[in-house]
């Protein structure tokens, strides 16, 4: 294929290559636009039903909500748990930025625990030095797709009686002891921002849980809480009928419009049906870079047993990084740094009123990581010559 000989004769590498993805099942995502261009129907459809399905059977999880956005899903899902003004959410403050602000929307107050320096995700022991009274839930991050130690959080939650929303918005797929990511929490949060694994072509999110009273909520929130989900709602909150035939401009809660389009829904629906082989070639990948960066001087990722990661990106640490990623630049070859900005030292959190040096290890692993190409579609060429400008720019 033409683009494909274009970027090898260059070897401009991308971070992530999303149109070499495009172009291996372009025939059946160009079948599912048209569909849905055909049937005129674009808003919650039979594809965004049967997506729902399908994501639920997929993550085994009794029932799957999807929203317009991974943001989103975390404030639902919250929202949906009773989460509001005096709460405390314990989380990390190495992550997205969505993690916190969908604490804050919900008018909670967010917490932060350091970080394992290796796995990069939450210390669980420093989850426990967190919990107060106002505590009411933790969010986890399956940071670049690696399960947190969920054993450890789930047994904190439980002794002090915590909600647990796993954030595992750059995690489908990923396992921990044989059960996928967000279903071992109350509640699961997705993205499918099209750099994810699993990505549409737009914005998108799902909630899982096993809580009917939290699909109902979440259900009826993410459409302005009105029609037959917000009646379900309000009979769920008030033990009583609404006294009416509900349709859609009745409202009897103050939700959101955050629905996923038709549109990504048809689109998922096809890239669902790849997702494992998909996250099966990440793994080849990740454990090839690991092979041959072994005897430098570089620190990579780290799987925690049981867990199973599915490297939505493939991230590693060196006290060299700057000067390897302008090599790398120069040799066309994308790399990029992930949260350099930590959220507890983020001007817009400042009312939180940390410091500078609260949080050792998460300053530590920004100072020295780094993330390198990472994609189904990567080849063995294009690794090894990523790996040899990396070693060649070391001192």
């Amino acid at each position: 294929m033409k683009w494909y000989k274009e970027r090898m004769t260059s070897m401009g590498i991308p971070l992530v290559d999303l149109n070499a993805q495009y172009q291996s099942i372009k025939e059946e995502v160009n079948a599912a636009v048209s569909g849905v261009i055909n049937s005129g129907k674009f808003i919650m459809g039979k594809h965004v039903r049967e997506f729902e399905e399908n994501f639920a059977q997929y993550s085994g999880s009794k029932f799957a909500i999807s929203v317009a956005n991974g943001t989103d899903a975390l404030v639902i899902a919250l929202k949906a748990l009773g989460i509001g003004p005096g709460d405390e959410i314990v989380t990390t403050p190495f992550t997205f930025f969505a993690t916190c602000e969908a604490i804050v929307q919900c008018g909670a107050k967010p917490v932060f625990a350091d970080i394992d320096a290796y796995t990069y995700n939450i210390d669980p022991d420093a989850i426990k030095k967190c919990v107060t009274g106002a505590t009411k839930a933790i969010i986890p991050v399956h940071i670049f797709g690696n399960p947190a130690n969920m054993d450890s959080i789930l047994e904190v939650a439980q002794e002090y009686r915590l909600i647990v929303v796993e954030d595992a918005c750059q995690a489908v797929g990923a396992n921990y002891k044989g059960k996928k990511v967000g279903t071992i929490g109350d509640a699961g949060c997705f993205s499918f921002f099209p750099s994810k694994n699993l990505g549409c072509c737009g914005d998108g999110g799902m909630i899982i849980t096993d809580s009917e009273k939290v699909a109902v909520m979440a259900r009826a929130l993410r459409s302005h809480g009105g029609g037959e989900d917000g009646a379900k709602a309000y009979r769920l909150l008030y033990g009583c009928e609404t006294g009416e035939i509900p349709d859609k401009y009745n409202n009897y809660l103050v939700g959101y419009n955050s629905r996923l389009d038709e549109m990504q829904a048809a689109i998922l629906n096809v890239k669902l049906r790849y997702i494992d082989r998909w996250n099966q070639l990440r793994r080849q990948k990740a454990y090839y870079y690991n092979a041959r960066l072994k005897d430098y001087p570089f620190i990579t990722p780290k799987e925690e047993e049981p867990a199973e990661a599915v490297y939505h990106i493939y991230t590693l640490r060196t006290n060299q990084r700057d000067k390897i990623i302008r090599s790398l630049k120069e040799k066309g070859i994308e790399a990029r740094v992930y949260y350099h900005i930590p959220l507890h030292l983020q001007k817009a959190l400042g009312f939180l009123g940390y410091r500078k040096g609260d949080f050792i290890n998460t300053e530590t692993v920004i100072e020295e990581m780094f993330s390198i190409p990472m994609y189904p579609e990567l080849t063995v060429k294009e690794q090894d010559y990523i790996i040899d400008a990396m070693i060649d720019s070391l001192e």
